[in-house]
């Protein structure tokens, strides 16, 4: 048990009288740091060196780094969009206000001023505004959807007393689709999202004053 306890603490002895040799020359061992704390200098290191690099790269939301207004063509695209929504937001601000403000209620039907708007500005866009209108167009109505009764929309009346519901974001779709063929699909990409459409408020707010002062 002796003997073998004994070769067990040679290699250890023997790590000490190297130490103790080095000591006495005059030579500093090197220390020997833990495990652990090499390991988190290390990686301290990796996230300075990972922050430098990072913030070599130009961000393009930086404006120091990039200004995306000195692009002719990006100020050209704004320039037209604007443009776009200026021309839509008109009939947007009325079918809004038709559909989610208490002047209309439900089952009533549109006055001839309001009609006659939706159908120039939307409905005939409609991809199917044919088969939508049927036999013939009796007179545009806000009710509730059929199968989701929490909202409400626009309807062709028939002239044979049928009704049917149709959406005017497909009708806005078509309509700048066939006046901006070019510029339709990054405007729809970037206003449309989820089908859901968005616009500037401020925008919206100017010409739903005018169109309430004008449908009085």
């Amino acid at each position: 048990m002796a003997a073998h306890l004994l070769r067990k603490g040679i290699p250890l002895l023997r790590l000490r009288l190297q130490r103790y040799n080095l000591l006495a020359a005059g030579i500093p061992s090197s220390p020997r740091r833990p495990w652990c704390a090499a390991a988190e200098s290390t990686g301290l290191e990796e996230e300075v060196s990972s922050a430098e690099k990072s913030s070599a790269v130009p961000s393009v939301r930086d404006p120091k780094k990039y200004h995306m207004l000195d692009d002719p063509d990006y100020r050209k695209w704004k320039d037209k969009e604007e443009e776009i929504l200026r021309d839509i937001q008109p009939i947007i601000s009325l079918a809004r206000e038709i559909l989610h403000s208490n002047r209309y209620k439900d089952g009533e039907r549109l006055t001839v001023a309001d009609e006659e708007a939706v159908v120039e500005m939307l409905l005939r866009y409609h991809p199917h505004s044919e088969d939508k209108i049927g036999c013939g167009l009796d007179s545009i109505m806000v009710d509730r959807h059929p199968q989701f009764r929490w909202t409400r929309c626009l309807f062709v009346v028939r002239t044979d007393g049928g009704w049917i519901d149709f959406s005017y974001h497909k009708c806005l779709r078509a309509y700048i689709r066939d006046k901006y063929p070019s510029l339709a699909e990054r405007f729809i990409g970037e206003h449309f999202r989820h089908r859901r459409l968005h616009v500037k408020s401020w925008l919206q707010d100017a010409k739903v004053a005018k169109y309430r002062k004008e449908n009085k």
